[in-house]
């Protein structure tokens, strides 16, 4: 063999050795069922990838009302540091019952309020009441219908229902890392569906 081509096999050689690790680094999130309902292991948002941290079912008793996935950029297993973590994050929500708007509302307000002080409430004041009347405006919440809220820093927090935006934002940090309490707080609506969100075992 002369030395171009034994060049050549090197070079190749470093090649394919490096390929399997790089495939891996780039290979897809897989996507996870639940109760039926499939989300996909990695969304795009604000230009940013966002990994699936985990799921969940809200449950009261036998009755399951819908399922939720966490989207983040890094992986985390503490609520400190999801609350905490920088960049563009997504709560999805699968409606497994069809609700009036009213009690979605009612049920969110009372799990941030469960998971707020009193200051952090004055001033989720008017974050909520504009929450409130965008998802009032739904009328109900069908079965089958998908809810995103996003939030990116900077821009506040967006609901999209089966990917069309409803209202306008909501400014600022505080209404989403309030809801983001309500799920995995102190105080959550669900010990399981926290954990499940976490990516622990309940």
């Amino acid at each position: 063999m002369n030395k171009w081509l034994a060049r050549v096999v090197i070079v190749f050689s470093g090649l394919a050795a490096a390929l399997p690790a790089y495939g891996e680094a780039v290979a897809p999130a897989a996507r996870v069922q639940v109760e039926g309902q499939w989300f996909d292991g990695e969304v795009q948002l604000g230009g940013t990838a966002l990994r699936l941290n985990g799921t969940g079912v809200r449950a009261v008793a036998w009755f399951k009302g819908y399922v939720v996935g966490l989207y983040l950029p890094a992986k985390a297993s503490t609520p400190e540091a999801v609350v905490a973590m920088a960049g563009p994050k997504r709560l999805q929500i699968r409606m497994l019952h069809t609700v009036p708007a009213e009690e979605f509302v009612k049920a969110l307000n009372k799990g941030v309020a469960r998971n707020s002080t009193e200051q952090e409430m004055a001033g989720l004041k008017a974050p909520l009441e504009q929450f409130a009347r965008q998802v009032g405006a739904l009328g109900q919440v069908r079965a089958g219908d998908v809810v995103d809220l996003d939030h990116e820093p900077g821009l506040g927090m967006a609901m999209r229902v089966n990917g069309t935006l409803r209202g306008d934002r909501v400014p600022g940090d505080d209404l989403f890392a309030a809801v983001l309490r309500s799920f995995v707080g102190d105080r959550p609506y669900d010990p399981k569906l926290k954990a499940g969100l976490l990516g622990r075992k309940a």
